[in-house]
């Protein structure tokens, strides 16, 4: 029996599987609010009990009637936000929409990544604004890809019938708008498949993430919402709505065979426009969308085991991919936390060096070597803005600006109220010494396998390794981004040792000027810093920063990189380490917090989705292969529906983080690849 308040002589519920487990883990607890927290997490399967077992709080026999209707408060005012996960994510090159499996469209910022959000209930559902079509009825709700596409379907059925919904942005926007900045739409089909289905729309914008307000303009084809801060969404509405003050509603119904379209776009700051878009060319609209997906995705050369799996994350990362730059953001949304509740929130709608690096390399790994080129043509821009002494900016914003100023949204409530909601991200003042590495890394495969680069990006990256070989002793805040002070962490000095060791090899590759002798020097003296500094005897593993005993995940790259055989006793224990103190069930924490300062006094966060399959590769290349199968197809178990991931796995298995990430993507595909091939696939 379990101790605490809600002792109980009764059954709690009969049977077994994960919701009756969670209720049972409630039933121990000795607070509402936790039975209701352990309720929240699989709310839709719980609606389904709530008619066998009554209220989820009155079970207990001696709950007092004030706490069951204060906990039972608390667990309809989280119903509201649905776990990360539930969502899949359409685009269209310039930015993207968080579609829920309730057909709630929760996220998008208009027209860009980076823009202001006019949908961002994910982050605040009073105020946020959102974008629903669903079935009136309750019922069961499947949400999947159209195969090898990332256009949305989203099936709603119940006693009465199955309706689908097929949600996709053109890649051209708003039609007739061509020779006009890009103006992305959203359009959502509606068909009955069959029975009698009715379903209800509601549209209810944020402008600016909920700071400006907004007013409603009928039209001939349905409503415009023009924002205070100059922007205009239209909506085209073939059917009876309502205008209440901020957004509009309609019920309407459809039989088997019928179809209904609704297509919002945005119009900027342009006066009398507005959308409208009839079935016969959101038809024509879909077919060209399939298209050019899955004319894009027959490029791609990987032909192994998991192919299901690479092709979407293939396809992720192309959504996350800024089509007039070529810049490549590290996920779509901002301030999705890494723990409910917690403070590591954070915008990852820029562009890192180090994250876009490595998804040239994940593309350059399967073929998709348009990608790769596209990027390097911003490398190659970003390389001309180096910094007088030879640095570059660690992020930038998509069109390649430097400015990226981190303010607090105070009027938002964030996710399941984990605060403070950030936007912009002030750690593109940090120092980080691995980006030098990662985008020298990525440059030389592309050299390698791409085409060769310019005589002009030469110039400009001899001058940052020659800054690498003159300031790699300084410590700095790492690839973590850690905000409690620079140490001598040994990713960093890692990557300025992959940094050097590039530059001499393109140098000798295509006999380019280079500073080969203080070049060579540096690398060995890196080299040696890191086998002497850098392992710990104690605790047989290379640690977290010189002179510690604290482990990093990170170091799993090492022989990734090719500074270390990855059968050499040292890394062979390193990885022993991890599993020990790390990993649990396979997913791999990027640090303990507890043991590391990074500025958040041991917050708690979830395990790091990059590090569980660095921990694959790393196993896979110390031919481990057993072990590396076993967490790679443990880890692909924890993908959303449709094969999505984002930054962190929590404690009870949710998606927490930044979502999708492209981090997590494009580790995945190199895990693959690798682990594929070892095992004698057909990579």
């Amino acid at each position: 029996m379990c101790g605490g308040a809600f002792q109980s002589t009764r059954p709690l519920v009969c049977g077994a599987g994960p919701i009756a487990s969670l209720l049972r883990l409630a039933h121990c607890a000795e607070d509402p609010i936790v039975v209701s927290a352990y309720l929240k997490l699989v709310w839709p399967q719980v609606l389904n009990l709530l008619e066998m077992v009554g209220s989820p709080i009155g079970i207990y026999n001696d709950v007092c009637a004030a706490e069951h209707k204060r906990a039972c408060d608390l667990l309809k005012d989280n119903m509201t936000y649905k776990p990360i996960e539930d969502y899949g994510v359409i685009g269209d090159l310039h930015t993207v929409a968080l579609v829920g499996t309730d057909g709630s469209i929760d996220w998008t910022c208009l027209p860009y990544f980076d823009s202001g959000s006019v949908f961002g209930s994910i982050l605040d559902d009073k105020k946020g604004g959102y974008f629903k079509i669903s079935s009136v009825a309750d019922g069961m709700t499947r949400q999947m890809y159209h195969p090898d596409t990332n256009v949305l379907v989203t099936y709603f059925s119940d006693d009465e019938g199955v309706a689908v919904m097929e949600d996709f942005m053109p890649l051209d926007g708003v039609p007739g708008k061509k020779g006009r900045p890009h103006s992305p739409m959203i359009v959502r089909r509606v068909a009955a498949v069959r029975g009698h289905v009715r379903l209800r729309l509601e549209c209810f914008p944020g402008f600016d993430y909920a700071r400006a307000s907004h007013r409603i303009l009928p039209t001939e084809t349905g409503v415009v919402f023009e924002g205070s801060d100059g922007t205009k969404l239209g909506l085209s509405v073939p059917c009876p709505y309502s205008i209440s003050e901020t957004g509009i509603t309609a019920e309407f119904d459809l039989a088997a065979g019928e179809k209904m379209c609704f297509a919002l776009g945005y119009l900027g700051e342009r006066d009398g426009d507005s959308i409208a878009l009839g079935e016969e060319y959101s038809q024509v609209l879909l077919d060209q969308t399939i298209k050019y997906w899955r004319d894009w995705l027959s490029k791609c050369t990987y032909k192994g085991r998991w192919r299901e799996m690479v092709y979407r994350s293939v396809l992720a990362l192309k959504l996350l991919t800024f089509a007039p730059t070529g810049a490549i953001v590290a996920a779509p949304t901002c301030s999705l936390p890494e723990t409910i509740g917690g403070t590591r929130n954070w915008d990852y709608r820029y562009t890192w060096l180090r994250d876009a690096a490595f998804t040239i390399y994940a593309f350059m790994r399967v073929g998709m070597t348009e990608e790769a080129g596209k990027f390097m043509q911003w490398i190659e821009a970003r390389a001309a803005e180096l910094t007088e002494d030879g640095r570059p900016e660690i992020m930038y914003r998509l069109d390649g600006r430097h400015t990226i100023h981190e303010e607090t949204l105070d009027h938002l409530d964030g996710y399941r109220g984990s605060k403070p909601v950030r936007i912009g991200n002030n750690a593109h003042h940090q120092l980080q010494l691995d980006i030098f590495g990662e985008l020298m890394d990525s440059v030389y495969l592309y050299n390698k396998y791409g085409e060769p680069i310019s005589y002009d990006l030469w110039r400009h990256l001899r001058k940052m390794i020659d800054w690498v070989a003159h300031n790699w002793t300084l410590p700095d805040e790492g690839i973590w981004e850690v905000r409690g002070g620079q140490q001598q962490f040994v990713y960093s000095k890692l990557m300025c040792w992959v940094a050097l060791d590039r530059g001499l090899r393109l140098a000798d590759k295509r006999s380019l000027p280079a500073n080969r002798q203080l070049w060579l020097e540096q690398r060995d003296a890196i080299y040696e810093a890191i086998m002497e500094q850098g392992w710990n005897s104690e605790r047989q593993a290379f640690v977290q920063s010189f002179g510690s005993d604290v482990l990093d995940a990170a170091n799993l790259m090492l022989p990734m990189t090719f500074f270390i055989s990855p059968t050499d006793p040292r890394m062979l224990s390193t990885i022993d380490a991890v599993l020990q103190d790390l990993t649990s069930d396979g997913l791999v924490n990027r640090y303990d917090v507890d043991e590391t300062v990074d500025g958040f006094g041991g917050e708690e966060e979830g395990s790091f989705s990059i590090c569980s399959f660095w921990l694959v590769e790393a196993l896979t290349r110390a031919g481990r292969l057993d072990e590396a199968r076993f967490f790679f197809e443990r880890m692909l178990a924890y993908s959303n529906h449709v094969g999505l991931f984002a930054e962190q796995i929590g404690p009870t298995g949710e998606a927490m983080g930044n979502f999708p990430q492209a981090f997590t993507h494009l580790s995945l595909i190199s895990a693959a690849f690798n682990l594929d091939r070892k095992l004698g696939g057909g990579a």
